[in-house]
């Protein structure tokens, strides 16, 4: 899915654009237990309540695609004939509404997911009359002959909040609060089938996860019997260890500085250009960013190798989830300096009298500790 199809199915996630007419919900405890299980009328609720809900869903729509949203490809022996596939196909039709298929799924979360706390599960199923879109852009909503049904699921931690002093109107004092067990955002969650080209695509799905450090493979594994994409925190760190080890020493500043730009430079016109396509990048690419700065053909060879190894052959990964498109940090044992990424240019590398330094341009507004400090002249150092 693209970030047009993820935003048309997310702008429906509100009671007067959606044909979800129950929420299913399941709360559990951290020992694995269910504390309630309900299903609710949305035409019943009030309209905050209704909008509390619906936005719980809508939030696991939201983020980065290839960082929080995450494609999950299905083998076509599993679509043909397999337990998880089934129990999702049930979930998306008039399975939802049996108490069997809902219990089957509820416990495949309980059981696989780890999760500190309670958590509450929801679920909703919708079809979506899907309008027809010309070339150029408009649609007719009484021109369509797809219609879109899904299921859409939130897990989201439970948190118990502080008891608070609290205004009552009634008495006009301040008073002691209760504590409350608080809904907080999802963590997780997903959307069955996926909705590719603006049709239902029975051999994907839409997985959505909050954190860059943790993909809850468990719950992955149990659910989609597939493999996901590492987390954006690991791809990164194992991204910074392929040039480190495969580079050796040849992996410099200036080797470093322009992978860094080139793949800022890409990011920054993919998104000028504005297509719906998260932009992702192959082994090739980098290796010819590589090349231009000189790097040995033995050294590429080994980044080839390892970077199959860890990413899988003939793999692509999001540029966003392997650099931080905003600043360059250097670190020593003892010195972090963090540099905007459109000054790199200030940065150097120089051996002086045999010392190893890091240099950088300093012309003016130098603070130490906030205060302003002045850098006084002096001889130029010689190398």
């Amino acid at each position: 899915m693209n970030t047009k199809e993820i935003g048309e199915i997310r702008r429906r996630q509100r009671r007067d654009r959606s044909n979800m007419t129950k929420i299913f919900g399941c709360y559990v405890n951290d020992k694995k237990e269910i504390i309630s299980e309900f299903a609710r009328s949305t035409g019943m609720m009030s309209e905050n309540e209704a909008e509390k809900y619906f936005a719980l869903l809508r939030r696991t729509l939201g983020g980065t695609l290839g960082k929080n949203l995450l494609d999950i490809t299905f083998r076509t022996s599993q679509v043909a004939d397999s337990p998880e596939h089934k129990l999702l196909m049930s979930l998306r039709g008039q399975g939802i509404h049996q108490d069997e298929v809902r219990m089957s799924f509820y416990k495949q979360v309980m059981e696989n997911l780890t999760m500190e706390g309670n958590y509450l599960i929801l679920l909703g199923t919708d079809s979506y009359d899907v309008p027809f879109k010309s070339k150029d852009g408009d649609t007719f909503s009484d021109n369509s002959d797809e219609i879109y049904t899904y299921v859409l699921c939130a897990v989201c931690p439970v948190k118990q909040t502080k008891a608070v002093l609290h205004y009552e109107p009634s008495s006009k004092e301040f008073q002691d609060g209760n504590m409350v067990n608080a809904v907080a955002a999802p963590e997780l969650g997903f959307l069955f089938p996926a909705f590719d080209g603006r049709a239902t695509n029975i051999y994907n799905a839409l997985y959505f996860n909050r954190s860059p450090k943790d993909n809850h493979e468990g719950f992955v594994a149990a659910l989609f019997n597939t493999p996901v994409a590492k987390p954006a925190q690991e791809q990164k760190e194992c991204f910074e260890d392929m040039l480190s080890s495969a580079l050796n020493e040849e992996c410099s500043l200036e080797v470093v500085q322009t992978v860094h730009d080139q793949l800022c430079q890409q990011l920054a016109l993919h998104k000028e250009s504005k297509l719906p396509e998260a932009l992702t990048i192959s082994k090739e690419q980098v290796t010819d960013m590589l090349e231009s700065c000189g790097v040995s053909e033995e050294r590429i060879a080994k980044f080839s190798v390892d970077f199959e190894e860890v990413f899988g052959l003939d793999a692509e990964v999001y540029p966003s989830n392997i650099i931080d498109t905003k600043k360059i940090e250097i670190k020593t044992d003892d010195v972090s300096i963090k540099v905007a990424t459109d000054r790199s240019d200030l940065i150097q590398t120089r051996v002086i009298g045999g010392v190893k330094y890091i240099l950088i341009r300093a012309d003016e507004n130098v603070e130490v500790n906030g205060v302003n400090i002045h850098i006084a002249d002096a001889e130029p150092a010689t190398v």
